[in-house]
């Protein structure tokens, strides 16, 4: 935990409406006396349509008004995210709900505390000449991956499901490279660039992509981006978590009331985004930003959800301590549930 988290917030005072029909609606404020406290929020990659929310929050100064002044970090390996909240040197962590399962297997003591996007993004991806529609025609096809255990396993869920022979598909590590491997040809299709944002970036290159989605051909459903936290910082200092929470709960229901205006927030506080591909990305992943039941609070997660996913990444032995899942989410510092 950082020292500049270790204020206690006193006395509920200013409001944080989440102003949206069907959400629940609640007051976490700080106390007027309370000093503004430090978060350190990092990303899970360079900033994207994906995070538009939080940079809406920012230039909303929806933090700020919940007493908080948040540092937004990029990180240099995508792998430290969940290492630096685990060892305490930042607070919070947007991460994906595979890692975060992968990191509690490995005893870092981490909780998932939103759902930032809920549903899979992670795809297989084709250009259009390559004629994939389903996975039945990845038969004889090169699948490029980024080396990941849980996409080689998402894969072989696939062809199983589909009944086409493993040995029939030649999987290919192609790293981070997933559009250059398929514009070069070097691979038929690629399984882990998203649908929402490397699909668009083929799409307005005039190539025409073929999306199959994770969750509709046999992977358990999963939510592809949450926010984690160190569980002792949550337990320690539920009231200013909860506020940075419902803050950004404030950004992504105003990026529904106006995206445009959000997209160009986003492009505003990172210059080097191309507004066009932002703006499509976030009006496709629009509705993923929510749960599919409006009765929920934003960045409700559901652990039967949890469970069931879980128990997937058991039975092809990605981890292997069930406890990894007990307990892996928690909605406690949503809107409208308890602390």
């Amino acid at each position: 935990m950082r020292t500049k988290l270790t204020v206690a917030a006193a006395a509920l005072v200013l409001a944080l409406a989440l102003a949206a029909c069907g959400e629940k609606k609640e007051t976490v404020t700080p106390a007027a006396s309370a000093p503004t406290q430090s978060l350190t929020l990092m990303l899970d990659w360079f900033p994207n349509a994906d995070h538009v929310g939080i940079y809406q929050a920012l230039a909303g100064g929806y933090f700020r008004q919940a007493g908080l002044n948040v540092h937004v970090q990029v990180p240099s390996d995508p792998a430290a995210p969940l290492k630096l909240v685990a060892a305490g040197k930042v607070d919070l962590a947007i991460t994906y709900e595979p890692e975060l399962l992968l990191a509690r297997d490995q005893n870092l003591p981490v909780v998932s505390i939103a759902a930032l996007v809920q549903q899979p993004l992670t795809s297989i991806v084709s250009l259009g000449s390559a004629h994939i529609h389903t996975p039945a025609q990845l038969e004889g096809k090169r699948v490029g991956d980024a080396g990941i255990a849980y996409q080689h396993a998402y894969l072989s869920t696939i062809l199983a499901h589909a009944g086409v022979p493993a040995a029939s598909v030649q999987e290919v590590n192609v790293g981070s490279d997933l559009l250059p491997a398929m514009l070069s040809r070097r691979v038929d299709a690629t399984l882990g660039a998203y649908w929402n944002y490397e699909a668009i970036q083929l799409e307005q290159m005039g190539k025409h992509p073929n999306v199959i989605r994770m969750d509709q051909v046999g992977v358990p459903t999963y939510d592809e981006l949450v926010v984690a936290v160190r569980a002792s910082t949550l337990s320690a200092h539920a009231d200013e978590i909860r506020r940075f929470v419902q803050a950004l709960a404030r950004g992504y229901q105003s990026v529904r009331r106006g995206p445009q205006a959000a997209v160009a927030n986003l492009v505003r506080q990172n210059p080097g985004l191309d507004p066009k591909l932002q703006l499509a990305s976030v009006h496709a992943t629009l509705s993923s930003f929510f749960p599919a039941n409006s009765s929920n609070p934003w960045g409700w997660q559901d652990q039967s959800q949890w469970n069931a996913y879980g128990e997937w990444m058991l039975s092809h032995h990605l981890i292997s301590n069930p406890n990894a899942v007990v307990d892996a989410s928690t909605n406690q510092v949503l809107a409208g549930q308890g602390v």
